[in-house]
Formats: structure tokens, C-alpha cells, sequence
């Protein structure tokens, strides 16, 4: 019989179907392991039967519904659909194939256990369709194991096509993990194969392991954004990946966006403010709120390609002053707030410059919507948001809105003469003639509000000066940011200091 491996199908892969992969799998001999699937079937265990020869692969199949078995098997979790409950039911399965199976077979088997626990539509379609997923898996015989865990959200509208979607995911994932692991970027852009990011949403992944030595997972995270596998991912201070749904649920959410290359005075005390002013509002009095430094997928492209040092010096920056850090696929901030509507039904604020104020008001973003700019504002304030922003001085007003800026596309602000000492702010920023009406409305029914309580002295601070002053070795950005990123950005050598130090020597 010749033996499929996955040498022997990599130069044709459409020959790679969820069926060839997974009687791959099958025919693969140290290949063994358990396979435990809770709430909607027994799914990617059902490919692998269906596909033959899984007697040779599939130790165990179980699925465990009833919550009193289920606690009984595994252990208590706060949710039965949670990360928590995933890594109880991994622990679990692979003690167990270590324990009965390890000294019958141990020294030319691969052990692994595949688990997943998910909520599929459920027959009025009232809940939230997601599911957590993970394979434990050793690289060769008698090794320490190696993990891949996932968060799913299944798009389509019928169970049973988010059954066979889970199905496919399910196989993926263990094809990627046994074949890619070398290869972490292969992995991930393999998860969609046969399905589609209008099928299975990936908004979470996390390495662990010896096959995975020295994978930064912010940046395997980055990659589902960059690849379509989701819109946003998220970063804790420390740098752990999260899972959006655990850290928004619920809770109103206030985000400033930037590029934070590097984080400044000036974005510190434009969330500060824009927090204390946020928690007083009376929808959020008493109510959990989660505060996001948000990146756009664009501002990380704006080079031509991610460079994922100068990605990682940012996320790490904002990580080291204590803030939990969004990145984003969503350049409009209707469809940034609508995102946050998955998850929550508290109120949503948004901190942001003049600059991206007025950038609201630029009809061209929205000529592919049918309702134009109207139709963006009805989405952007139609569930309790609110925009806070913070003023500028006439000097960075002139730059921004000068004639380049114009026949750059940035037609709906005008330039007047201020004095310097004149503060711009949402009460006396200029929208072009035709929309101040929509903007009056906006202003006196509180969408929009100015931040108070801000701090003069850092107005003059703009991250791209701060950057041309470490490039340049003048120490006189040291005092525009806040005294952590100063010490981080010295000890990593950060945004060319290192450079800009040797060459004043």
C-alpha cells in the first residue's frame, strides 16, 4: 500500500480535501490519541471515522453533554464553553493516554488528544455560537507535548452547517499541528482551507510548548488579523493573548486610537482625562469598564509590510505603563464600535485628537456606503456612544489642515487665522459648510463632548517629533513621554536609539 504523507501532497494542494488530510492522519503509524468534543457532536472524531483506517489513529472518542458527567469527568469550570474547561478536558485526556498507554507503546507512539467545547446555534438561535478548541501533541516518542489552542465564533446561520464547519476547522488544526509546527505561519493561513472567514471566525490562538520555541504569539495573533481569519486581537499588559469576548463582555468600554510609535504624554493624558470624564456618565456609573489602546491594521502597514520589532516595541511600550492594547482590521470607527456591540450593551466611548475628528467628517470614507455619511454616523451613535476629544494647539491645526492636506483628499476642514495661543477644540474645530448643521446636532446632543481637565503643557508633543528626536539623539524627547517608555525605550534600544547614540559619538 503507499503510504500519503504530507511531502508527497504538498505540491498538488488541492489534493489536500479535509478527508485526504485527515486519512493522512490516519495512516500516519505513531499518530494516536483521544478525541473529546462537547455541544455540537462529535465532529472532527465523525471526519476521521468517515475518512477509514482511524483504528490506527483514535484511541478514544468521547463526548461528554450532561453537565453532572461532564463536571464529574473533568472538573468544575466557571463556564462550560471557556478556556478553562478546554485546558481541564487536554489535562484530563492526556494524563489518562499516559497512564494506560505510555509503557505498552510509549516508544514509537506520538500521543495526542484533540478537545473542543462549543455552543452551536441552538434551535431559536438565541445564543452566541463559539467554541474553544485545542490540540496537546507530542513531536516524537516519549516528548514533552506541545499545545495549540484556538477561539472559534461559526458565522453560518444553520447548526448543521456549523457542525460541518467545525468539523473542517477541527481538521485543519490537527493537520497543521502534527505538519506545520515547524512552521507556525503555514499553520495558521491552513486553518481556513475548505472553509472561508465567512464561515469560522479564528479571533484567538495560543503556542505552547518545545515545537514551538521561541514563537511570539502576539505575533502568530497578528497573523489572523493579516490573513483574514479575524478582524481583532488582543494583548493584556503583560503581553498575554487574549480572548476579546472574556475581556468585553459586558463591560463599557472606552478605546483611544493611535499609533503609539512611540506612546506619548500627550495619548497617557487624552485616555486619563477622557476615563475620568467617561466613568461619571450615568450609564456608566457602577458598571465594569475595560480602557483599549487601539491599533489599526493600516497604521502597522503604513511602511509597506509589517515590521514586527517596531509592532512589538509598541504593543510592549503600551503593555509596560499598564494598558490592554487592541489591534484592529477596522480603519471607520462605526464598524470599531460596532464590533464592540458583539459583546456588550454599555456605553462606548471613543477618546480621540482633532485630527481623527475631523477625519470623521471625510466624505470619502464612506462612499461604499449607500446612506453616505449619514448612514456612518446613524451606525457610529445609534447605541450610546459617545466621543471625547481632546484639543490642539492653532500650530498643529495649521499643519494638519494646510493646502497638501487639501489636495490630499482632506477637504472638510478650513484654515483660518487663529492666534497661536488659541486652543482648537470640539467647540471651535471648522467642518466644511454643508455638514456644521449634522455637527451642531452632534455637539449639543452630547455625542461628542470636549475632554477636560487635560494638561497644557504636553499639546505640543506629536509621537512622529518624538520619534525624529530619538532618531536624531536629541534627549529632549525623554521629556515627552512617560518615564517607563523612556527606561523601556533606552534598555531594548528601541526606534533607532541605539543607532542614534552611536552616531552622536
Amino acid at each position: 500500500m503507499h503510504l500519503l504523507t504530507p511531502e508527497s501532497m504538498s505540491e498538488q494542494k488541492e489534493l489536500l480535501t479535509t478527508n485526504r488530510k485527515a486519512l493522512t492522519i490516519n495512516l500516519d503509524e505513531p499518530r494516536y490519541g483521544t478525541f473529546a468534543e462537547i455541544g455540537a457532536g462529535q465532529e472532527v472524531a465523525r471526519v476521521f471515522f468517515q475518512a477509514g483506517g482511524a483504528s490506527g489513529t483514535i484511541a478514544k472518542s468521547i463526548s461528554a453533554y450532561d453537565m453532572t458527567f461532564s463536571d464529574a469527568i473533568y472538573g468544575k469550570a466557571p463556564r462550560y464553553v471557556s478556556r478553562e474547561r478546554l485546558l481541564l478536558m487536554l489535562d484530563r485526556e492526556y494524563q489518562l493516554l499516559i497512564e494506560r498507554l505510555a509503557t505498552q507503546r510509549g516508544d514509537r507512539t506520538t500521543f495526542f488528544v484533540f478537545a473542543n467545547t462549543v455552543s452551536a446555534r441552538n434551535f431559536k438561535g438565541t445564543n452566541e455560537a463559539h467554541g474553544w478548541m485545542g490540540v496537546r501533541f507530542q513531536t516524537e516518542a516519549g516528548g514533552e507535548p506541545s499545545d495549540v489552542l484556538l477561539h472559534v465564533r461559526m458565522l453560518d446561520k444553520e447548526n448543521v452547517l456549523q457542525q460541518q464547519a467545525l468539523g473542517i476547522i477541527g481538521v485543519n488544526l490537527l493537520y497543521g499541528a502534527f505538519y506545520y509546527h515547524a512552521d507556525p505561519k503555514k499553520l495558521i493561513e491552513s486553518l481556513l482551507d475548505a472553509l472561508s472567514s465567512d464561515r469560522i471566525e479564528v479571533d484567538m490562538l495560543k503556542f505552547t510548548g518545545p515545537a514551538f520555541k521561541g514563537v511570539d504569539n502576539r505575533l502568530m495573533s497578528l497573523c489572523l488579523v493579516q490573513y483574514g481569519l479575524t478582524n481583532a486581537v488582543m494583548f493584556g499588559p503583560n503581553g498575554e493573548v487574549l480572548q476579546p469576548s472574556e475581556v468585553l463582555y459586558k463591560k463599557a468600554i472606552l478605546v483611544e486610537r493611535g499609533s503609539f510609535r512611540p506612546v506619548t504624554n500627550v495619548n497617557v493624558d487624552m485616555l486619563t482625562c477622557a476615563t475620568a470624564q467617561f466613568v461619571q456618565e450615568t450609564p456608566v456609573k457602577g458598571k465594569d469598564v475595560i480602557v483599549l489602546m487601539e491599533i489599526t491594521m493600516n497604521n502597522l502597514l503604513a511602511a509597506g509590510e509589517i515590521d514586527a520589532h517596531d509592532f512589538l516595541s509598541r504593543v510592549d511600550l503600551l503593555g509596560d505603563i499598564g494598558f490592554t492594547v487592541l489591534i484592529s482590521n477596522y480603519s471607520e470607527y462605526y464598524r470599531l464600535t460596532s464590533y464592540f456591540r458583539r459583546y456588550t450593551k454599555e456605553m462606548i466611548g471613543v477618546a480621540m485628537g482633532i485630527n481623527n475628528l475631523i477625519e470623521i467628517f471625510n466624505e470619502k470614507y464612506y462612499e461604499n456606503l449607500e446612506g453616505g455619511i449619514l448612514e456612518s454616523f446613524g451606525r457610529l451613535f445609534r447605541n450610546s456612544v459617545k466621543l471625547y476629544i481632546y484639543p490642539m494647539r492653532q500650530e498643529g491645526y495649521d499643519r494638519y489642515s494646510a493646502p497638501a492636506d487639501a489636495a490630499a483628499g482632506r477637504g472638510n476642514v478650513t484654515t483660518h487665522a487663529f492666534a497661536s495661543s488659541v486652543l482648537i477644540n470640539a467647540k471651535n474645530v471648522h467642518i466644511v459648510d454643508h455638514l456644521r448643521n449634522l455637527y451642531a446636532h452632534l455637539l449639543e446632543a452630547h455625542y461628542i463632548d470636549c475632554i477636560v481637565g487635560f494638561d497644557p503643557s504636553t499639546l505640543h508633543i506629536f509621537s512622529r517629533d518624538v520619534l525624529r528626536r530619538i532618531k536624531e539623539g536629541d534627549a529632549a524627547w525623554e521629556t515627552m513621554v512617560p518615564t517607563a517608555v523612556v527606561a523601556a525605550i533606552k534598555k531594548r534600544g528601541l526606534f533607532g536609539y541605539t543607532a542614534a547614540i552611536k552616531q552622536a559619538g
